[in-house]
């Protein structure tokens, strides 16, 4: 004999369940929220991205701060320590980079010459094959023409000439002024841009002083935040935040290596080729040759430009192309599984819808830090009982 259920928890005729109305309810809750969190993230891109930036940066210098730690030196000045020597370094790098790019700037009258003479190359060779198909298929080209305008006839089949505008003889004739803008395309971009460069001066300007607090008071903050866990939960927690920084560290200093070796590798042939400003170019073929999916066409841009000025054979881009695609391949393919890929576990889907979605909302940092980020997430998803299958969903 079958049980009915009671009379209150049925539902009236024609009405959902109260179970799947919740259901529904939970969902679109949940929807409006994430909704919510990606506009929160869009519109304050400026902070969130120099807050990820800060701490992905003191998660990769923690272990040389607990270094000087071991020399009996106190946190607050061992961190004081690490910072102004990563400020060193990277104003002595960008120094010698300045300094590249200054001569690079004065030689910018002869490769604006050499790419104008370039692509009026290509329109001449275009213009040939234009005339080559001409001559392949007249009628049909002919065809395609319009009809020339014909002057109108009179009565009689006579054609009447169209009457010229005479000019006014009172009417001062004004001789033709070309205006020269001499303001440069650079300036003026700048200067449309100034509103977003100063906010991103100014974020950039927090990130020394934010990784100083942040390793200088990383004990105190970790166990603060320990702290808003009871129990197991705390266990659970401690594990995540430490499996965070385990795959920032990772994903950052390996990419930071192959980068090196990358760009030492790029500026020795650069030099062999003679290019002008290796110190330049090669560091920024060796870093952009990291950019996921489309680093090896960025990778070619720098030294192509470079030699402009000096070549103008098709063999000697063939020889670059070459040697820079294989570098790349050589890094990629052999290298990278080995440092990085092996401690972080994404697979490549994941890391191509993240690639997609931190790309559209933080611009460019958001690709670099997409893959971080990522990474970050499944590590607390693996730690999470409850997470378990996203992170086996992100996983490789």
């Amino acid at each position: 004999m079958a049980i009915e259920a009671p009379i209150e928890d049925r539902a009236p005729a024609g009405e959902t369940p109260r179970g799947g109305e919740s259901t529904a309810v939970r969902l679109a809750a949940r929807l409006v929220a994430l909704m919510t969190i990606i506009v929160i993230l869009y519109f304050g891109r400026a902070f969130f991205m120099t807050l990820v930036s800060a701490t992905i940066i003191t998660f990769i210098l923690q272990p040389f701060v607990q270094f000087f730690m071991k020399f009996r030196i106190p946190r607050a000045m061992a961190s004081f320590l690490v910072c102004a020597f990563f400020i060193l370094l990277l104003y002595f790098t960008g120094l010698g980079l300045a300094t590249q790019a200054s001569g690079l700037l004065d030689d910018m009258p002869a490769y604006s010459k050499r790419i104008s003479e370039v692509l009026e190359t290509a329109a001449e060779q275009l213009r040939e094959v234009e005339k080559q198909v001409t001559s392949i298929m007249p009628k049909k080209l002919a065809d395609a023409r319009p009809p020339a305008m014909e002057a109108p006839t009179t009565k009689k089949g006579r054609k009447t000439k169209t009457p010229q505008p005479q000019p006014d003889p009172t009417t001062p004739v004004v001789s033709e002024v070309r205006i020269v803008d001499d303001k440069s395309p650079l300036l003026e971009f700048l200067v449309a841009q100034k509103d977003a460069l100063y906010d991103i001066a100014l974020m950039v300007s927090f990130v020394p002083f934010l990784v100083y607090f942040m390793l200088s008071w990383s004990e105190h903050m970790q166990r603060a935040f320990l702290g808003l866990f009871e129990g197991p939960h705390r266990s659970v927690a401690a594990k995540s935040l430490e499996g965070v920084a385990y795959m920032a560290r990772a994903y950052m200093a390996g990419n930071f290596v192959l980068g090196i070796f990358l760009a030492v590798l790029s500026t020795v042939f650069f030099v062999m080729m003679k290019l002008p400003y290796p110190l330049l170019v090669g560091p920024l073929s060796g870093f952009l040759s990291l950019v996921p999916y489309v680093g090896l066409p960025l990778a070619m841009v720098p030294p192509f430009l470079a030699a402009l000025p000096i070549y103008a054979n098709f063999a000697a881009y063939l020889i670059i192309s070459s040697v820079v695609g294989i570098l790349h391949l050589f890094a990629l393919n052999l290298l990278y599984p080995k440092i990085v890929g092996g401690r972080v576990h994404l697979n490549p889907l994941a890391v191509t819808v993240a690639l997609m979605f931190w790309g559209l909302i933080w611009g460019g940092l958001g690709l670099v830090l997409a893959v971080p980020i990522v990474a970050g997430v499944k590590a607390v998803c693996d730690n999470v009982n409850s997470l378990r299958p996203y992170g086996r969903l992100l996983g490789d």
